[in-house]
């Protein structure tokens, strides 16, 4: 709550409407007023008002639709609502449609300060504990960002966020889309609630659907979401059966057909993909009626090359976390080498860079040398030709392999990470466990 609160009153009767908002003033609020409901939620801003007063008899939009649009939009608000003395059962309608507390007309001055002042106090200590409670959850990380690119990112999911909206992100990997559906889970409508992650490159067909909807008495991560969100990682990767399953529950809101009368799940969900959805629908990967479901609110997550911007203020945030004691100093010279780099494997690649270089250093300064070899080649999703390829033997190659070195090279780049690998790969990470069986791939083989 901000030190100096700001009311919306709503209010079609001048006189009263001006003696409401010379009280208010006086006692130190920033007020601004409305003359009828239309008006009021026209000018109603979430960040802006902390407080609504709004008159429950009024044309047009009367008092009641204020209450449940404000609710709506900003369930957060408090509203305090203005009915005529004697009116109760009017002013209790308006409480069980989560109005705050309700004051009498004709105002009188020291009920209606009383009645905003408390109002406002218990509005203030809801929002601390449910920021205590976020942080005791450990659920948010800090998203350090200082492009227009990011900046826009962010002015999209937050906005989202204030939704109930299932929502896509869109990216590369390591550019932090995982950073993102925290950051859209503690600023929404359930910020205290459980927040569940699923690596669907992870999942086969045959554990997939038991990984969802759970096996025996092992609830699955729909369940566990319940009440929060769903974080489903690379979802293009999701076989189709457990698409099916994901799909009837988002449209009946329970698990299967065979338990209508259990408790109602509600839960948001946040999706993530470095293939492009579209694609993956053309090449029937993808259920188009799910890709409608997810895709409601979609954000596209820029790449590092293409917000350099962001480079120097991570760099500084991931240098400075890697050592105890004084901040390193990071030079133009380092700095500028940083920027230069082309980063495929995006925030992740810089902070792994970041991290060596602060482990490496000798003195107050970071040295360029600390760095590791810049990523030689551009990503797979870029490779359009075989111009830059190198050239083929004469006397022929082993399909069998060339195809084990390019697994064993994946896996080196990812440090043996196997399900960021598959993704690497564009294959389910089964797919790639089965072909590390096969060619007997073991870490220090």
């Amino acid at each position: 709550m901000r030190a100096h609160a700001t009311i919306l009153l709503i209010e079609d009767d001048s006189s009263g409407r001006d003696l409401g908002a010379f009280n208010l003033r006086r006692a130190g609020y920033a007020v601004d007023t409305a003359n009828d409901g239309a008006r009021g939620l026209d000018l109603f801003a979430v960040d802006r008002h902390d407080l609504v007063v709004t008159d429950l008899r009024m044309p047009r939009v009367p008092g009641m639709e204020v209450l449940r649009q404000i609710k709506q939009r900003a369930p957060d608000t408090p509203v305090i609502v203005i009915t005529a003395y004697g009116n109760v059962e009017l002013a209790v309608q308006a409480m069980k449609l989560g109005a705050a507390d309700y004051v009498g007309k004709p105002f009188n001055r020291e009920h209606l300060l009383l009645t905003v002042a408390r109002v406002l106090e218990t509005s203030s200590l809801q929002h601390e504990v449910t920021e205590l409670r976020v942080r005791a959850l450990g659920v948010e990380r800090p998203i350090v960002a200082d492009s227009d690119a990011m900046d826009e990112v962010l002015t999209t999911a937050d906005r989202l966020a204030a939704s109930t909206a299932h929502i896509l992100l869109q990216g590369e990997t390591g550019t932090g889309r995982g950073l993102l559906a925290r950051r859209i889970h503690v600023r929404g409508k359930r910020p205290t609630g459980p927040f569940v992650s699923l690596d669907c490159a992870s999942l086969d067909a045959s554990r997939a659907e038991h990984a969802l909807v759970g096996i025996s008495r092992r609830p699955g991560c729909v369940r566990q979401a319940h009440g929060g969100t769903l974080f489903l990682r690379e979802i293009v990767e999701l076989p189709l059966q457990a698409q099916a399953q994901l799909m009837h529950v988002l449209e009946h809101d329970t698990l299967s057909p065979d338990e209508p009368t259990v408790e109602r799940l509600a839960f948001r969900i946040i999706a993530s993909t470095s293939t492009d959805l579209h694609t993956a629908v053309t090449e029937k990967r993808f259920r188009d009626d799910l890709r409608y479901q997810i895709a409601v609110g979609e954000i596209a997550v820029p790449p590092l090359r293409e917000r350099v911007d962001d480079i120097e203020p991570l760099a500084r945030f991931f240098t400075r976390n890697a050592i105890e004691g004084p901040a390193p100093d990071l030079a133009d010279a380092f700095i500028e080498h940083l920027k230069s780099r082309t980063w495929y494997g995006n925030v992740r690649e810089l902070k792994s860079a970041c991290e060596r270089a602060a482990a490496l250093m000798v003195g107050p300064h970071l040295d360029v040398k600390h760095l590791p070899p810049a990523t030689p080649t551009r990503p797979l999703g870029e490779q359009s030709s075989f111009e830059n390829w190198p050239p083929l033997p004469v006397s022929g190659l082993s399909l069998f392999d060339l195809e084990k070195r390019v697994i064993e090279r994946v896996l080196e780049l990812k440090k043996w990470n196997v399900s960021q690998a598959a993704v690497f790969l564009h294959v389910p990470r089964h797919i790639l466990a089965y072909r590390m069986e096969k060619y007997g791939i073991h870490r220090g083989s």
